[in-house]
């Protein structure tokens, strides 16, 4: 009888037990869930009140910053997209500048706002690799990603300094030489600063920059539109078109939408302001590539050939002089 009762007294505990795994199991999901949550800074709403991270610091991006921190991370302006023009000539650059915005940009936004709300983290694509395939594969991604934008960013400095010397600005830092090294050091260490100083500063710096590199172009295309003539959109290259190059100057002008997503521990709200953010970068950055290129293309009678980096700048002078010639009439 004892055994019996010892053995009921068994089988009835394993059935507790049994029953208690799954929520034990649940419980032990949760904490494993909360503990990657606060590895990767991950926020919890407080209420109706501000957006909080795990570590009780406000974040502190919100919609205009990033979507300006978006269009810098993507493209900042017109600069580099020359080389188009000189590989397939103005047409194909239109339609390209046109078309590439919405068919790749979007598509790439709409993972990245997606991802980005579910994985609210400064870790950004890394995280999404990590949570797909393991820590190996979030650590290729990340590694690979920074060797790629450390070289993409490397070529931002030299091209500043050609348009600076293009413009007439600054002519010395065109040509190699101990001017150009100066500017180019000058920028990486003022640009190095300015992270430093906190992402806040960051966002309204990206905001202030982006109205100072934008301003030029909105002058540039409201003084060229009385002169444009759509058929010299129609010019053509000489000899065969490089298809190579103008796909890579469109692929180089219009990538990394998803580096947003590594500030989006920091941004307020990220489920509804991502959304919203990318869906305004999209078109301020197909606007800030079209229509100064639709004007520079329309306006000037010049031949592919002279669409090398920092035309835009000479196209600029070429503006003004239009301009004054037309107040002095």
């Amino acid at each position: 009888l004892s055994k019996q009762l010892a053995s009921k007294l068994a089988m009835s505990q394993g059935f507790l037990l049994a029953a208690e795994q799954p929520s034990q199991r649940q419980e032990q999901q949760e904490l494993h869930d909360i503990v990657r949550q606060e590895h990767h800074g991950y926020t919890r709403q407080q209420g109706g009140g501000p957006t909080l991270s795990v570590y009780g610091h406000k974040r502190k991006i919100t919609l205009i910053p990033l979507v300006f921190l978006i269009y810098f991370e993507v493209a900042g302006g017109p600069y580099g997209a020359e080389k188009a023009v000189l590989a397939a000539g103005p047409l194909f650059t239109l339609l390209g500048f046109l078309v590439f915005p919405f068919a790749w940009g979007v598509p790439e936004s709409l993972i990245t706002a997606e991802l980005a709300a579910a994985f609210p983290g400064n870790g950004g694509f890394v995280l999404w690799a990590d949570h797909a395939f393991g820590p190996l594969a979030g650590f290729l991604l990340g590694m690979w990603k920074y060797l790629s934008i450390v070289i993409n960013i490397a070529a931002y400095t030299a091209l500043i300094a050609d348009y600076l010397g293009g413009s007439g600005v600054a002519p010395a830092v065109a040509q190699p030489g101990g001017a150009r090294t100066g500017a180019v050091i000058g920028m990486t260490l003022l640009l190095s600063f300015v992270n430093y100083a906190g992402v806040s500063i960051v966002g309204w710096g990206a905001v202030a920059l982006g109205m100072v590199s934008l301003a030029p172009f909105v002058l540039m295309t409201a003084m060229a539109v009385p002169k444009v003539r759509p058929s010299r959109w129609a010019s053509q290259v000489k000899g065969d078109k490089d298809w190579r190059l103008f796909f890579n100057t469109l692929f180089w002008n219009l990538n990394y939408w998803d580096c947003a997503s590594t500030m989006a521990g920091e941004v307020e709200r990220p489920e509804q302001t991502f959304p919203r953010a990318l869906a305004l970068a999209v078109v301020l950055i197909a606007g800030s590539y079209l229509l100064p290129l639709m004007a520079a293309t329309g306006a000037i009678d010049a031949p592919p050939d002279a669409w090398v980096n920092g035309y835009l700048a000479d196209a600029a002078g070429t503006y003004t002089c239009m301009a004054r010639k037309h107040m002095a009439k």
